[in-house]
């Protein structure tokens, strides 16, 4: 049963290339010496304050922020700080692909118009809910973070869910065909048939853009809390959806090929059907049975 298949580590490598420090706009203290040797300057104190295994801090790999230092404590700092973000970023994908898992197994095709072997449906015909992220298992494990932490779950699952949606709305069915047993049918309606299976890749929309990684990030960072951007003078947050996006939009188009369209029911009526002289003929101004599960499998 195919899924988003989230490739976490291009989040990682998206987040880490941004190159964000901490702590924000930190500079080296710099002092003078007296003439015995010792710091007349607070600041130079700093020298002085910390043993030379305390000044080299060792960065994780792949962590999420630089140190502006290789001072432990802002190592430490970044590690803490930035495995935190790191999760968020993890759950949160986690969050869209079991929603999308439940939105695979309601969404449908419907409305279709079946003429011989062929199937077309216009934008609107893949039909299914809104993706709801946010009380996804993996967004709610989330919510004892902090006062904030809602608020950058709900601009993810909100960015995310409008973005797919628009996708959605528009996908097509330029006229694939779905029923080859309905060129020459030999009765005068044709029973329900499931479809020859095609990939979802087949069916286009004009909104594919949309499900692009800076598509994805700028409704996300439309959708974050005004308040909070404001204070986030190094836009971490934007750093945090790109990488969202980043993965997002890969393991999308992974995704469009491998899921397969099935159990599409197209029936309808054979009008030159007359027998003994006409004993099959095509059907024409079909339509299908709409019931979840085309893209289940």
């Amino acid at each position: 049963m195919p899924s988003l298949n989230m490739i976490n580590i291009l989040a990682d490598v998206y987040f880490v290339g941004q190159n964000k420090k901490l702590p924000v706009d930190w500079k080296q203290p710099q002092g003078k010496e007296s003439g015995d040797g010792k710091c007349t300057d607070k600041a130079a104190n700093y020298a002085d304050g910390f043993t030379a295994a305390e000044k080299m801090g060792v960065p994780e790999p792949l962590c999420y922020f630089w140190p502006a230092s290789t001072n432990k404590l802002h190592v430490d700092t970044c590690k803490d700080i930035g495995g935190t973000m790191k999760e968020f970023v993890h759950n949160m994908l986690s969050a869209i692909k079991e929603a999308h898992d439940i939105w695979r197994m309601q969404a449908k095709i419907k409305d279709l118009k079946v003429l011989s072997v062929s199937a077309i449906g216009t934008p609107g015909c893949l039909d299914g809910p809104k993706l709801d992220i946010k009380n996804t298992p993996s967004a709610m494990k989330m919510k004892g973070w902090g006062k904030n932490i809602q608020k950058w779950i709900d601009a993810v699952a909100d960015g995310v869910a409008d973005c797919f949606e628009q996708w959605q709305k528009k996908v097509m069915v330029p006229g694939l065909p779905f029923y080859p047993a309905f060129a020459a049918y030999p009765l005068a309606t044709a029973a329900p048939v499931p479809n020859v299976p095609f990939p979802l890749i087949t069916c286009p929309s004009p909104m594919m853009a949309k499900m692009t990684q800076p598509q994805l990030q700028k409704a996300m960072v439309d959708k974050l809390d005004g308040g909070i951007k404001k204070k986030d003078t190094d836009k971490h947050y934007e750093a945090a959806f790109g990488a969202i996006g980043m993965a997002l939009s890969m393991a999308f188009l992974i995704w469009l090929p491998s899921q397969q369209l099935m159990n599409i029911l197209g029936k309808g009526p054979v009008p030159s059907y007359a027998p003994p002289y006409v004993p099959v003929g095509p059907v024409l101004n079909g339509d299908n049975i709409a019931v979840p599960g085309h893209l289940a499998v």
